[in-house]
Parts: C-alpha cells; structure tokens; sequence
C-alpha cells in the first residue's frame, strides 16, 4: 500500500489519476477450508511485490458472498495490502448490498469493485434482478456512492460485454457508469493487446476517461481458461490455441507457454501505455511472480 511519510495511506482514485501504474491481483472465494488455505498461501506469497490493491470476487451467482466478505476484511487486518471490496447485485436486493458495503466500511475498505455480476441460471441465460435488487451495474455505481466516500471501480469488456447490441454501446455503457461516480475500470480477461487499446479508443470516444486497467489471465490450465473465457463472453483466439496445442498434453510446457504469451501481452499493454495490470490469480502465485519478473517491475 503506497503512502506519504507520516500521512495516511493515498486514496486510490489518487493512486489511479496521478498516472502511477497500478498492478494488482484478483482471487476467487474457495470452497472449502483447504481451498482457503491455499488461497492465504497465494496472498502471503504475493505480498511482497507491494500490489496497488488486491480483490476477492464472489462464487458463481453470489454463491460464496459471506467468505468473500470475510476473507476481504482478514486481509484489510491482517496484510499490508489494499484490499478492494467486491460487490454484485446477484440474489441480493438492496439491504442485503448495503449491509455489505457496510461491512467492507467497517472493516476499513474504501474501494470496491461493483459488477451486475453473471445471470444467475448461468452463462447464456436470461439477467434476471433479485427481487428488490438493482437491474444495471450503473445503479449499483449509484448505490454506493450514495453511502459515503467510495473509490468505485467497474468492469469493462475487450470484446463487448454479451449482452450488448455492438462495441460502441458497450462503450456508451462503461461512460454512464463514469457519470454515475466509477472512477477506474478493470477488463475481464482477454489476449490481444489490440482488443484493449480499441477498448480505450472507444471509451474515450464516448466521453469516458477513467483509467481503464487490461485484466490477465495466464494460462496455465486450458479448459478452465476457456471455462472463464466463455463466463465474459471472450473467445480465446487461433493464435493462442495454435501455440497451446502442441503441449496440451504436457502440463510442464503448457504452463510455461502460457506464462510467456501472458508476458508479451502484458509488455505490449505497458509499452503502448496502458495504466497497470490485474492479475486474475486462480489462487496461485507463481505465474504471476514469474510474469512480474519478466517484465522486470520491482517489488
């Protein structure tokens, strides 16, 4: 966590609009104990390359929301990390959102990552609202910058969230949740850095001019790449598939192929100026410890 000497640790919406890079890690809520081990294991481990801020995301269709939470606040307690809070509007209506935001306010988090979130009958499905929830990532925007003062980040699409009629309403839809008070946005993944830098021209287009930060996801295990690929509407593309092939059946090569395709993206991404990197983890700290030394970024 980046402070002054003798202040408080820099808001994060500073941290962001002052150009310093952010780099920063994402992890999922495990299931059980064993998985939370190992996920404590991956924060410990990445600890010391002083992250911009770290997030836990909720279970499919909110499933996991109490762990996430918990695990959330532990780090706030228990790390020198930043720890952004993550909330959706899947199966919760607007208490249930309240009572979380308040409980990442208690715990000291002022930064959250507010989504829609996922249908709840899964991927493909028709979005429907909880009952006494909220329809639009917007309105949660809205939500929680009426609560009090919140940094509030929001999810931006590559390739066009799947829903949306074409690109550039996507990009109308990412510029209305500025409005509404976002003031940074993190990509689902995705493998090509033209697909990014489109994404930032058409933001900007349409009047958006938050910081927009590409999301990575190394590949180290095809099918559950592809399983999250398909979750944000992306599709992994013939070129990364044609280098995957040849050592699909090698879980050696094939993760170190996909540790070296996430290298290049993330050189490409920082050389044409793109304002940091967020790691999506898998709860593992290797890849992205051996990604960050390649790129030679210091700890």
């Amino acid at each position: 966590m980046t402070t002054d000497p003798g202040s408080a640790p820099r808001r994060l919406r500073t941290l962001l609009r002052t150009g310093q890079r952010s780099f920063s890690f994402e992890f999922f809520p495990p299931k059980d104990d064993e998985g939370e081990r190992r996920l404590w294991t991956a924060i410990r481990e990445l600890e010391p390359l002083a992250p911009t801020f770290v997030s836990v995301t909720y279970g499919a269709g909110g499933s996991t929301r109490g762990r996430t939470v918990r695990i959330t606040r532990g780090i706030a307690a228990q790390t020198t990390l930043r720890p952004v809070g993550h909330l959706t509007c899947v199966r919760q209506n607007v208490d249930e959102m309240r009572a979380v935001v308040g409980q990442y306010a208690d715990a000291g988090v002022r930064d959250l990552l507010v989504l829609r979130g996922d249908p709840p009958g899964g991927p493909g499905t028709p979005w429907e609202s909880h009952p006494g929830g909220l329809e639009h990532a917007v309105e949660l925007v809205e939500l929680v910058r009426s609560l009090g003062d919140f940094t509030v980040g929001v999810a931006a699409f590559c390739e066009g969230h799947p829903e949306a009629v074409n690109l550039d309403a996507d990009a109308q839809v990412l510029a209305a949740k500025a409005r509404a008070g976002a003031e940074f946005a993190v990509t689902q993944l995705f493998f090509r850095a033209g697909d990014y830098f489109a994404l930032v021209d058409r933001a900007a287009a349409a009047g958006c001019d938050i910081p927009i930060v590409p999301g990575i996801m190394p590949v180290t295990n095809l099918r559950q790449v592809q399983r999250f690929a398909e979750l944000s509407g992306t599709a992994v593309p013939p070129e990364v598939t044609e280098r995957l092939a040849p050592v699909g059946d090698d879980p050696v090569a094939l993760r170190a192929t996909g540790v070296q395709i996430a290298t290049e993206l993330c050189a490409a991404l920082l050389d044409g100026g793109a304002p940091g990197l967020h790691y999506y983890t898998l709860n593992r700290s290797t890849a992205t410890r051996e990604i960050h030394a390649a790129l030679g970024i210091p700890a």
